[in-house]
């Protein structure tokens, strides 16, 4: 799924945290989102209902997967559509690629998508020669720059406008000025050419409603309309997850997913796609194919403690609350998926612990992004889990373990418990300044490096205690 960075998750934090233009424009949309979804929550009535009422519809589905992707197949077909379940990512691009071939496609347009991310589906349709183009504005934008999104609802939340001007400039040839009129008429008039010659429309999927065969997506731009209805052929790939029973489901869970997502009570453009144009239909595609994407779901669904995560929205609030992701961005996760959900999914849908695992430590297990999440997926919860797991498997460093080791000789006893007290309040007394240690200590470097650490108090709490009650 995920390429595997070169560096290690430390190495990649301390480049993010050199980034201070990229943690400004993180930190500041974040503020936004997550105030906007504060004032979302303060105005919906029984806030808590809702999320409870989220919950409930996405622990069913899940808990009966293998009954509404059957629907959910059964109606496409009888919509007129054609269904592909693809094990892995490999087989998902493999089937696309062939599609388009089959369709004799050499421009291919994109709506947003998360799950094309994951496996890559630009650069094996690319490497077949076809011209394949992001019709989101934010996704055209890291298109251009050739990078990955940072964030799942605004992927380019780490840019500003002056460095989005330059990648415009480049791609014009002429300068385009950093400011939004100039910026989103570029962006038009690049667009809607792509939209009008394109052979295959691409898409991802919010929901799919089984009972009736229906791809929902749901976008501010019209993109997704447009790359859905102008197109001969449309091909929609989805996370197997993706479902939801019916409508009365789907309209509590869009009820939740915009006021989460950005403070909106609803998105500028839902749209919901019926299978392939009818007869009577004034447009619309000519040929529908939905993609449905295993890629590690059925090991996660086989877990009980963590099938729960399947249960996310996509909504990114985990993002907008969570400490660590508004110091590092989202590229520092190294993840096609960032962020908390990112840090639980990623190991789980990779079958890796080894390597993936260590994303369960950038974490403060500050239960922010339990709280805000509108599917109660309890985050932090799992993210303690997962360390438990990757420990127990053995995946630790051989100084980690001795240090934990000595902790247990120390602190198991009272005796040594004390003696270790005293011993690092005399040992500390060089390093201290005004209550903190600032030197730069090697073996507690990576906290050292960037905060002081609050010294140890010279007397014990037993021991003032000893002295009170004399």
């Amino acid at each position: 799924m995920s390429e595997r960075p070169t560096l290690h998750l430390r190495d990649r934090t301390v480049k993010a945290l050199k980034d201070d233009q990229m943690r400004q424009a993180v930190r500041k949309a974040v503020d936004r989102l997550s105030g906007n979804k504060d004032k979302a929550a303060r105005e919906l009535p029984n806030w808590e209902d809702w999320r409870e009422q989220t919950k409930l519809i996405r622990q069913h589905t899940v808990n009966h997967l293998d009954y509404y992707l059957k629907l959910l197949t059964d109606n496409v077909r009888k919509a007129g559509g054609k269904v592909y379940f693809a094990p892995g990512p490999e087989d998902a691009r493999q089937i696309i690629t062939g599609l388009c071939k089959q369709y004799g496609a050499k421009k291919i347009v994109k709506s947003k998508s998360m799950v094309t991310e994951e496996i890559h589906l630009n650069k094996a349709l690319e490497a077949a020669g076809m011209d394949v183009i992001e019709s989101d504005l934010a996704e055209y934008i890291l298109q251009l720059a050739g990078e990955t999104p940072s964030h799942i609802i605004v992927p380019a939340i780490h840019k500003n406008r002056q460095q989005i001007a330059e990648l415009f400039s480049k791609a014009a040839g002429e300068k385009v000025e950093p400011d939004t009129p100039a910026l989103t008429a570029f962006a038009r008039k690049v667009l809607r050419n792509k939209f009008m010659t394109a052979d295959v429309g691409i898409t991802g999927c919010n929901f799919a409603v089984a009972e009736t065969g229906s791809i929902t997506l749901v976008t501010n731009e019209g993109n997704a309309r447009l790359t859905t209805a102008l197109p001969r052929v449309v091909i929609s790939v989805m996370g197997m997850e993706r479902v939801i029973p019916t409508f009365e489901d789907l309209e509590a869970v869009l009820s939740m997913l915009p006021r989460n997502a950005t403070g909106q009570k609803l998105t500028s453009y839902v749209s919901v796609i019926n299978g392939p144009r009818k007869p009577d239909d004034i447009d619309g595609c000519e040929k529908f194919h939905l993609v449905i994407v295993d890629n590690g779901r059925s090991r996660m669904l086989a877990d009980e403690e963590f099938r729960q995560a399947l249960h996310c929205i996509r909504c990114g609030a985990c993002f907008n609350v969570c400490p660590v992701y508004r110091q590092i961005g989202g590229h520092a996760y190294g993840s096609v998926y960032g962020g908390p959900i990112g840090s639980v999914i990623t190991p789980m849908l990779e079958g890796d612990l080894e390597f993936w695992g260590e994303l369960s430590y950038a974490s403060t297990l500050c239960a922010a992004c339990t709280t805000a999440c509108p599917a109660k997926i309890p985050l932090q919860d799992l993210l303690f889990k997962l360390r438990q797991r990757r420990v127990s498997a053995g995946h630790t460093q051989a100084f980690e373990k001795f240090a934990f080791g000595m902790w247990k000789r120390f602190f198991k006893l009272p005796s040594t418990y004390k003696f270790a007290m005293k011993a690092a309040s005399l040992g500390q007394k060089p390093l201290v300044n005004n209550g903190y240690i600032t030197a730069k200590l090697p073996l507690l470097a990576n906290w050292t490096n960037s905060r002081y650490m609050r010294a140890a108090a010279d007397t014990t709490f037993r021991d003032e205690w000893k002295k009170r009650k004399k």
